[in-house]
Formats: structure tokens, C-alpha cells, sequence
């Protein structure tokens, strides 16, 4: 699968971007061995096949700014989409929070970006199953939450897509649609009703529109056949 739509990042650059974006979805491990090989495969076979990726392990944030540079467009942008792919499931760990709170310091962007999602989007229950039967496993936002968010909305809302591999990830990492509600049972016995993600996500609607530039991108833009990824 090629484009012949120039980019404005090397292939180098793709390349650490596409790692950083694994290094993201695998930070909260909900990937096991098996699931974190077919990820990389279908990456580097389908997702970007006309990139040298000659390596999708994890990439260290000083690696990471060593490519993509300190305070640049490259990589502001790509902190964006990797945001993105953090609260694609609706929830944000403390995993991801240190790893995301570790590339911006790395990349030289703003850390109080993040201060809004970690006080908005749920972290992952870290205590034993029978204290969790007591808490919520989700908590909708606040309209407070909802109104501090707002920058960050309008920072993520400024990504521009330019380069089909990364627009290829996040169409493929991004749900095509919002997730059914859902009750979590164990034993037989119901612990907590989840809503479904587009009600509980405050950025439901920034993952929403970003995938959406990314399809139009492939298909207006690059003249791509999108209709795997509806």
C-alpha cells in the first residue's frame, strides 16, 4: 500500500512516531505478548509497508525526541495522536499518564496539558476485585470537568493529518463506532452497568473527529480505498 502524497516527515520520523504510538496503546497492558506481535505485524506489513520499520518495539521518550526534535510541529503532533490513542478506550491509566507525562517533558511540550484528563478521565482500578465490587468501575465528567477540558479539546482539535501511515493507525486504533453498554457481571452477579463510551468519554467527540479527518484524508487526499476501516 504506497501514497504518493509527499509527507513533511521522513520515513525516520514515521517510524518513531508509529513506535511511540505502540508504545502508548501497550503502556496500560491490556495487550498480551501475542496481541503486542500481531499489532506490530499488521503495522509494519499493512499500516505502513513502504516504511523501513526495522524495529516496533517500545520507544523510550529521549529516543522518541531525538527524531522528531524538541518543540517542534513533528512533535506536538504527535503527542496529539497520542493522547488520542491513550483515552481511545474511554479510560486513562496511571501508565499512560506517566508515559505520556515522560514524552512531554522529552519533546519539550507543556506538561500541564495533561493536568485536565487526569482529573476528568477515570484511572484504572488498581485494587483487589472484592474492593472493586464496592466502586464504580466508571464515573461520567462534571460539567467543571467538562468546561476545564475545553483547552485541551481545542489543542487536540488543531492536528492536521498529513501523512497516510499515521492516518492509517489511528483509523485502525480509533472504534469505527461507540461501544454498546454493557453489564459487568462476576459469579452470575451484575457489579456495575457501563453507559456506553460516547456517554462517559469528554472526548469522545475529538476521537470521533479526528478519525474521521483521517479517512478523509486517505480517501480525498491520497485516493485510497477506505472501506476496511468503516
Amino acid at each position: 500500500m504506497t501514497s504518493a502524497v509527499q509527507s513533511p516527515y521522513s520515513s525516520e520520523q514515521i517510524a518513531a512516531w508509529l513506535r511511540g504510538l505502540l508504545t502508548i496503546a501497550w503502556a496500560d497492558g491490556d495487550f498480551d505478548d501475542q496481541e503486542q506481535e500481531l499489532i506490530a505485524s499488521i503495522t509494519k506489513d499493512k499500516l505502513a509497508p513502504e516504511t523501513n520499520l526495522e524495529s516496533l518495539d517500545v520507544i523510550e521518550p529521549e529516543e522518541l525526541a531525538t527524531v522528531l526534535g524538541r518543540g517542534t510541529p513533528a512533535a506536538e503532533n504527535f503527542l496529539r495522536t497520542a493522547v488520542m490513542v491513550a483515552i481511545a478506550d474511554g479510560t486513562y491509566s496511571k501508565s499512560e499518564d506517566y508515559l505520556l507525562h515522560e514524552l512531554c517533558k522529552a519533546l519539550g511540550e507543556p506538561e500541564n496539558l495533561l493536568e485536565a484528563l487526569r482529573h476528568t478521565l477515570e484511572f484504572h482500578p488498581t485494587e483487589p476485585v472484592e474492593q472493586q465490587l464496592e466502586t464504580p468501575l466508571v464515573i461520567a465528567p462534571t460539567k467543571r470537568q467538562l468546561d476545564a477540558l475545553q483547552p485541551v479539546r481545542d489543542w487536540l482539535d488543531g492536528l492536521d493529518i498529513q501523512d497516510p501511515r499515521v492516518a492509517r493507525f489511528l483509523c485502525k486504533m480509533i472504534p469505527s463506532q461507540c461501544p454498546f453498554e454493557r453489564d459487568v457481571k462476576l459469579f452470575g452477579r451484575k457489579i456495575v452497568h457501563i453507559p456506553p463510551l460516547c456517554k462517559l468519554n469528554p472526548l469522545y467527540d475529538q476521537l470521533v473527529g479526528l478519525r474521521f479527518r483521517a479517512l478523509s484524508y486517505l480517501a480525498d487526499e491520497c485516493g485510497e480505498d477506505v472501506s476496511e476501516y468503516i
